[in-house]
């Protein structure tokens, strides 16, 4: 008999012996196992086999079925899994089951192939394109970034340092912030490389990402395209990794293990001696603050290559205004559709409005559920939260002091799709948001119309401000730009100004006459001024220095630990105790830079029935952040119905 170790992906964070008859069963360090644990059968991970029988005092069970044939994971996997268990605080067999996408941590999105991108047309650089290529080329740095205005041609010069690290006989890993722009790329890269392109995402099925898998291991492979989880592709000769829009939040995982893919890349990079190249036209202020120190190699693109200009941007100041269109937006949507060319209109809220209210006594209809207004759809005659689906029946009478004197507040995408039909009842009009988005196949056909030009005016969330190309759009109108200036957080500035400059981004990329009108209820706002007057070096040199003074990231790690549970005491007091054990650490440990910044209610303090706590820990050095944290996480006692989650260096604090 022979004898494996193994780690199963639960948080517990120990490995498991087992033994198996070397006759009938082929267990290598890397393949996947089905054993018996406890009263179920669970799938584990093979990290070591050995012949020599471990000194024990229970007798051991069987594996009951070798899944893979073949090692599904390398040395190197192993070692990153390692790496990850560490820094994110999770088990290993976690590390290792994040590695493989799956439906729980990326959402699947439509197919919205790219015509633009995808033509096969002789593209001739630009000079800045030109010198971009040979710097990164030739540089024997491994960190560099794309800085380029949206329409610059950033994804032509992605291509081009592929091709020549493919010439070299290497790998290359392309990650994109979303499944949807998987699809624009892969069509792009097959008229370039034909089959040896391959796809690694959470909208693949179980069969299929295997068969991926094992080309890219097989060395079938020159380029692998994915959304986050790729990163972990199992390229044997790696050495370029691209990332694309860099600044996204959906390169952050939601479970755990809470990792970075852009922090995952530098690590694989770093250990392969491969080369990162990431870009985006408003990089993260962690990106631009490594960009200005040196330690990120900096490649600028200031112009756009296909003819179009940046667009004249215009603010609105809604306090002066009556209706949710502003005469401005609305005369240059009529001069527009007056040229034949197309509208689009962003607000990042969906629904009809999203706030019930009573003016008699103040009632405010909030989810019983999460901490959450509830959001009015008209389609559906329903109020929905958001956050957990939870819906319910608008009323027209309050439920908490009978007064009629009631109404709907704010607007979402819903009643402004109204408010445009009714002032444009001869314009084709069509809404993209995730209640659209939930229909398959409804996406990508709405896009695809929008394209043909079978659409004068395409409304939309965030689905129509990331790296779509429309040729005959120049005007776009941002709603209402105050919906993440309003948040309780930290980056809610940076998050704006991104946003803003991002969907200005779809106007006249092709056209030298582009408009963008950006509608406001704080038009003062130094990151929509900027956004809006092109003034980007001084907004990230405004907020790093913002940044720096109130000690937050990139100046600052932070490390946010949840307590969340359906018992509001319980958390209350499980978080108090984390506060102890974080003192006691601080002084243990004689680590004075590391500080606790908060210990209080999560400004969503309530999500799913569960209550929500938190504690902050600071410090400048993430070494010792880090140490603190595992003395906590290895001091803290569970206790039943409280769930303890650690997000390290966080992406907001809500």
């Amino acid at each position: 008999m022979k004898y494996v170790e193994v780690v199963i992906a639960t948080p517990v964070d120990q490995m498991f012996i087992y033994t198996f008859d070397p006759d009938k069963q082929q267990v290598q360090v890397g393949c996947r196992v089905t054993v018996p644990f406890g009263r179920r059968n669970v799938t584990a991970f093979a990290l070591t086999v050995s012949e020599k029988q471990p000194e024990t005092t229970f007798s051991l069970k069987q594996v009951m079925k070798v899944i893979d044939k073949e090692p599904l994971f390398s040395k190197e996997h192993i070692l990153l899994a390692s790496w990850i268990r560490t820094y994110y605080f999770c088990s290993l067999g976690e590390a290792l089951s994040a590695m493989l996408p799956s439906n729980r941590r990326e959402a699947k999105e439509e197919i919205v192939p790219d015509e633009a991108l995808a033509s096969p047309r002789e593209i001739t650089l630009s000079d800045h394109q030109s010198q971009a290529i040979e710097q990164i080329i030739s540089s024997s740095h491994l960190f560099h970034y794309l800085y380029g205005v949206t329409g610059s041609g950033k994804s032509e010069v992605f291509f081009r340092v592929a091709e020549h690290v493919i010439a070299q006989g290497k790998q290359v890993i392309y990650l994109v912030p979303e499944i949807t722009l998987t699809y624009q790329l892969l069509e792009a890269l097959e008229l370039r490389y034909g089959e040896r392109v391959a796809v690694l995402h959470s909208g693949l099925t179980g069969s299929k990402r295997l068969k991926e898998w094992r080309r890219i291991q097989r060395s079938e492979v020159d380029i692998v395209i994915g959304a986050r989880s790729a990163v972990f592709a199992p390229c044997t000769n790696l050495g370029l990794i691209i990332v694309d829009e860099e600044h996204e939040q959906t390169y952050k995982a939601g479970n755990t293990p809470r990792y970075h893919a852009r922090q995952v890349a530098q690590r694989r990079a770093v250990m392969n001696s491969a080369k990162l190249l990431m870009g985006s036209a408003t990089p993260s202020l962690e990106s631009y603050h490594q960009m200005s120190e040196g330690s990120v190699r900096k490649h600028s693109l200031p112009y756009r290559v296909s003819g179009g200009k940046e667009p004249v941007i215009q603010i609105i100041d809604m306090l002066r205004e009556k209706e949710m269109l502003s005469r401005e937006l609305f005369r240059q949507m009529q001069a527009t559709l007056e040229r034949g060319n197309q509208v689009i209109l962003f607000l990042n809220r969906r629904g009809f409005s999203y706030f019930f209210h009573c003016t008699s006594c103040g009632y405010e209809m909030i989810c019983p559920h999460c901490s959450i207004s509830l959001t009015y759809h008209k389609h559906a005659n329903s109020m929905v939260c958001h956050y957990c689906g939870y819906t319910t029946k608008p009323v027209s009478v309050c439920p908490s002091c009978n007064s009629v004197d009631v109404g709907y507040a704010g607007f979402g995408t819903q009643m402004v799709e109204e408010e445009i039909a009714r002032k444009f009842p001869q314009a084709r009009i069509e809404r993209l948001d995730a209640d659209v988005g939930r229909k398959k196949g409804e996406t990508g056909q709405i896009i695809r119309r929008f394209q043909k030009g079978e659409t004068d005016i395409l409304l939309g969330t965030q689905m129509v401000a990331k790296g779509l190309n429309f040729q005959n759009v120049d005007l776009v109108g941002i709603v209402l730009a105050d919906g993440t200036l309003n948040l309780p957080d930290f980056r809610s500035a940076e998050r704006t100004f991104s946003l803003l400059v991002q969907v200005s981004g779809r106007s006249g990329r092709f056209l030298a006459n582009g408009r963008v009108i950006v509608q406001t209820y704080h038009p003062e706002a130094s990151s929509i001024q900027k956004a809006a007057t092109g003034a980007y070096e001084e907004f990230y040199a405004e907020e790093l220095e913002t940044r720096k003074i109130t000690g937050f990231p990139p100046f600052m790690r932070l490390v946010n630990i949840t307590v969340r549970g359906k018992n509001k005491a319980k958390c209350v007091e499980q978080c108090a105790i984390l506060e102890t054990l974080a003192e006691s650490a601080i002084n243990r440990l004689g680590d004075r830079s590391v500080e606790i910044i908060g210990v209080s209610e999560c400004p969503i303090g309530k999500i799913s029935n569960n209550y929500r706590y938190h504690m902050i820990l600071r410090s400048a050095t993430v070494r010792n952040l880090l140490r603190v944290t595992s003395f906590i996480r290895t001091s803290y006692t569970s206790v039943s119905g409280i769930y303890i989650e650690i997000d390290v260096d966080p992406l907001h604090l809500l």
